[in-house]
């Protein structure tokens, strides 16, 4: 029994903690976070980072030394030739070879250096490249995010109105019914609640919508379970729109990753052409070369018994000038005997060689590469230079759109709250009016939509305001991870 109340106990906990983890709402912050540690092009342009790191890594070795080692082992058999006596004979034997090879560049039009140069300034530029997709991915999250507090706050402008409309149409009902208001009146309400309906419907699906939208930015496939946090978002306070356009201007220029990157591009091009005309120079490169071998093979000492079948050797060794007789040398025959190999570790020591020494290339001619890779470098030099003026006059058009669309919003957002506050009154009179007859229900309906536009007008307003703040502040050179989201 206790068992049974304890699994019971254990499956509710469980229960609740799933619940409880199903229905996490997420903040503004949780969202940006998240999306910058899962989201795809982040990855890929990290991944670009890494092999950054592997190309300079690669640039580096090219200044260093090549070291190689080699070994071999053989078998021969028949006629053949000892490789240390260079003796034929007819036997079998194994032999082996070791070595060991250097060789270093050490001047090559100063190619090399600069490869290292360039591979530093690529990685400096895959730097900027995944800084600027965090930027992008953060900020279109941001708007999405802000997207959904839009469309929530929109239906609760419209669940709002529409217990005001409830309300209206009870005491409608009951003024039609004491005979004080026509039927009329009562279905001018009655259409406008149907219609308020409608549009609770739609904000609904706007809401559903858009946090489909944020949950796939976001990689997360349950989207019934996704939601944000239910907090209000004041128009945060921002001197942004104190600073004059010179110097948003001026600090976009500085630290914005568009100029960056084109400016990275502009210097990897220039890099490149110093490289290209590396080829004009000479070449020279150094070797050095150590190597043994060994060989298993029995060797022969003469002996100090001659040879009974041939005891002598006669050997002709020149000419006598004046008579042109041969003359022989006789040398003693001795016998051979067979003994064993050289013992391994010897003959490494006693057959090793040593070989080292220079190479210059000298380019003469090499069918015009060399002089069209320049070529090539320069264009993309000059191309790159104009990209970096665009990439300079497009971001100064997008500060100046930022700072106009920054200052329209929030003239907007001023507007649209005085338009509020105007149409509440209105609002209350058309009520007061209604109440007591002096009005009919159409009027009053036209004066309640108006009211309920202006509210929805303040919403969007709102959070447009907010955003552009961000933008232009992101502009100024303000980290998304330090503005006050």
């Amino acid at each position: 029994m206790i068992r049974i109340k304890i699994s019971v106990l254990l499956f509710l906990f469980l229960g609740i903690t799933v619940s409880q983890a199903q229905k996490k709402q997420w903040t503004l912050r949780e969202c940006v976070e998240y999306a910058l540690e899962n989201n795809i092009t982040i990855k890929q342009s990290a991944l670009d980072l890494e092999a950054s790191n592997i190309d300079k890594s690669d640039a580096i070795g090219g200044l260093l030394p090549n070291v190689n080692a080699s070994a071999g082992n053989s078998w021969s058999s028949g006629l053949t030739t000892n490789p240390i006596t260079n003796d034929n004979s007819t036997t079998t034997f194994r032999s082996s070879n070791y070595g060991i090879n250097v060789g270093i560049t050490l001047f090559d039009g100063l190619r090399n250096i600069r490869r290292v140069q360039r591979a530093k300034l690529n990685k400096l530029l895959s730097q900027y490249n995944l800084g600027r997709s965090k930027d992008d991915i953060a900020l279109f999250v941001a708007n999405s995010y802000l997207q959904v507090l839009l469309n929530k706050e929109s239906l609760v402008v419209v669940e709002k109105q529409h217990e005001i409309t409830l309300e209206q149409l009870k005491r409608t009902k009951e003024l039609v019914d004491a005979g004080v208001l026509p039927q009329g009146d009562l279905l001018e309400i009655e259409a406008t609640s149907a219609d308020e309906l409608t549009r609770i419907v739609r904000a609904e699906n706007a809401i559903l919508i858009s946090r489909v939208s944020l949950a796939q930015t976001l990689l997360i496939k349950d989207y019934e379970n996704f939601d944000i946090a239910e907090q209000e978002y004041l128009v945060p306070s921002s001197g942004i729109l104190n600073k004059t356009i010179e110097e948003i201007r001026s600090t976009a220029r500085e630290s914005r990753y568009e100029v960056q990157i084109a400016e990275q591009n502009k210097l990897l091009a220039e890099k490149d052409l110093q490289i290209s005309r590396g080829a004009y120079y000479p070449t020279l490169s150094g070797s050095f070369n150590y190597g043994t071998n060994e060989i298993d093979a029995n060797n022969f000492e003469e002996t100090d018994v001659l040879n009974p079948d041939l005891p002598f050797i006669d050997r002709p060794i020149g000419f006598v000038e004046n008579t042109n007789d041969i003359v022989i040398n006789r040398t003693e025959n001795f016998l051979l005997r067979e003994v064993g190999p050289t013992p391994f570790i010897e003959q490494l020591y006693s057959n090793d060689r040593i070989s080292y020494g220079f190479s210059l290339s000298l380019p003469i001619f090499n069918g015009f590469s060399a002089r069209n890779n320049v070529k090539r470098s320069k264009i993309n030099v000059k191309r790159t230079a104009f990209q970096l003026e665009q990439a300079e006059l497009d971001l100064d058009s997008k500060v100046y759109q930022a700072y106009l669309d920054a200052k329209g919003s929030a003239e907007a957002y001023e507007a649209a709250q005085v338009a509020v506050k105007a149409q509440e009154r209105a609002y209350q009179y058309a009520k007061d009016r209604y109440d007591v007859g002096l009005t009919n229900a159409f009027d009053f309906s036209q004066s309640k939509f108006r009211l309920e536009n202006a509210e929805s007008s303040v919403v969007q307003a709102k959070f447009d305001y907010i955003f552009k703040i961000k933008v232009l502040e992101l502009y100024f050179g303000i980290k998304l991870a330090d503005i006050k989201l």
